[in-house]
């Protein structure tokens, strides 16, 4: 009995929170939720106690001097817009400048990653200064600041080696996510370009317009989004089936040189894509040489429509990705099929199965047990494809019934348009949110009903 209560108290004792730490603390523990390491320095821990409290003066001086006004322009993005002014003492017209909402949302993006690194500061200090305590009314001494630079290097040597790659991606992925995140929500587009002119918030407008039916956006939006589906699927499983189909023919027992036929296959690996997309590019033009060969062969009287008519020019993406993609199933594929028992093979021959039922029964059931995360993690990349698109078609054939868009731009295509052309960046940054949540929920979605993920134990 006495052992079943230690099991139900123990956890209880250990769990810690900052309204548990508030209720069981003393006064100091209580003060230490506004004065910074306090309870620390009571209990010995002085020089960390010290660095708590110097990051919450340093954060409130932050505050009094710009943050909290950069939180308070985040709200109006700007005011005063940039105009000109006549000065009767020189006559002419003066620039009187105005603010930048761009370096507003910026500086108030940055204000609330700060204040959040300070929540994170704030907890911390609570939970050292409990500890603290906890030491203390056993008896121990709480750690001094050399024991714990001591321990960097030893127990809590992880948190030494992440802090500048945490510190790193705090600065370099999380604000500039952030922010790009929140200028999906304003109208910074071509007509609002900072410092000429202010952009405001406008909350969901740009989604709406992006899906409604009503739009040049929605009537662009839409056959990219449903182009963008069948070539993801498209360029994943024809490379998929065609590495399959190459791996098997090159490590059937009668082929010869199988070392020889997988070195040039993957030849195509050691080229750059963008380079062989480029050059292909340029082979299929109008006036390019298969073109050109084809006609003085005698096979066509005219160029074909590789890049200029919107069939063909799909199923050429589709096809190019071929030659790029199958090589690289090809390689992973082989050594999966080295590592399906052969004992299967050879029950299956003794039972009279042929190839192709062998490979409906033993193969491809195998592969695609193991190949399922490649499979998911590889058609989101598809969707996201840009180089095989940009680099071989640029989104070409034109239309005029699309919105800075062309036949066989994908959305991510599509996006780096409104940037670069159009300066579009509140739609851009609105269609950068749809694909990560299109592509988010597939990958979980599939992912979680795959039979890698209910059956981890091993292919049965």
């Amino acid at each position: 009995m006495e052992s079943a209560k230690n099991k139900v108290n123990i956890p209880a004792q250990e769990k810690k929170n900052p309204i548990s730490i508030f209720i069981r603390g003393d006064i100091f523990t209580k003060l230490s939720f506004i004065i910074f390491g306090l309870s620390n320095i009571v209990r010995g821990q002085v020089v960390k106690g010290l660095i708590y409290l110097v990051a919450e003066i340093a954060y409130i001086a932050y505050m009094i001097q710009s943050g909290a006004s950069n939180l308070v322009n985040l709200t109006t993005l700007g005011t005063q817009q940039q105009g000109m002014v006549f000065n009767e003492e020189t006559g002419i017209f003066d620039v009187v400048q105005g603010d930048n909402s761009m370096l507003i949302l910026l500086r108030g993006v940055v204000t609330c990653v700060i204040t959040a690194v300070f929540i994170c500061v704030w907890l911390v200090q609570l939970y050292s200064g409990e500890q603290a305590r906890q030491m203390k009314l056993s008896g121990r001494k709480a750690p001094g600041i050399i024991e714990d630079a001591k321990s960097l290097m030893d127990d809590n040597i992880h948190k030494l080696l992440l802090a500048v790659p945490v510190a790193g991606l705090l600065i370099f992925t999380v604000m500039p996510l952030i922010y790009m995140i929140l200028m999906a929500f304003t109208n910074y587009d071509s007509s609002h370009q900072p410092p000429g002119n202010l952009f405001t918030w406008v909350g969901l407008r740009n989604f709406t317009t992006m899906i409604s039916t009503s739009d040049m956006l929605s009537a662009t939006f839409w056959p990219i989004l449903g182009w963008t589906l069948v070539w993801g699927f498209a360029a994943t499983f024809s490379c998929y089936f065609g590495g399959i189909f190459l791996a098997m023919l090159i490590n059937s027992k009668g082929i010869g040189g199988k070392k020889v036929w997988r070195t040039i296959f993957v030849i195509t690996m050691a080229i750059p894509a963008f380079i062989s997309l480029l050059i292909v590019g340029t082979m299929l033009g109008e006036r390019g040489i298969l073109n050109v060969l084809l006609q003085q062969w005698g096979f066509t009287t005219q160029a074909l429509p590789f890049l200029t008519n919107v069939t063909w020019a799909r199923v050429t993406v589709i096809v190019v990705n071929m030659w790029i993609g199958i090589p690289v199933t090809m390689l992973m594929v082989t050594g999966i099929l080295m590592n399906i028992p052969a004992e299967l093979y050879e029950s299956a021959k003794i039972d009279g199965a042929n190839p192709v039922v062998q490979f409906i029964k033993i193969t491809f059931p195998y592969m695609w047990f193991v190949t399922t995360p490649y499979l998911i993690s590889n058609l989101v990349t598809n969707f996201n494809n840009f180089s095989v698109i940009y680099f071989l078609t640029q989104g070409y054939p034109q239309t005029m019934d699309y919105y800075q868009a062309g036949k066989t731009d994908l959305l991510v295509t599509w996006l780096y348009k409104l940037t670069k052309d159009s300066n579009d960046f509140n739609l851009a940054a609105t269609i950068g949110i749809i694909i990560f949540i299109l592509s988010a929920v597939f990958s979980l979605i599939s992912y979680s009903r795959s039979g890698a993920m209910k059956n981890e134990e091993g292919f049965q």
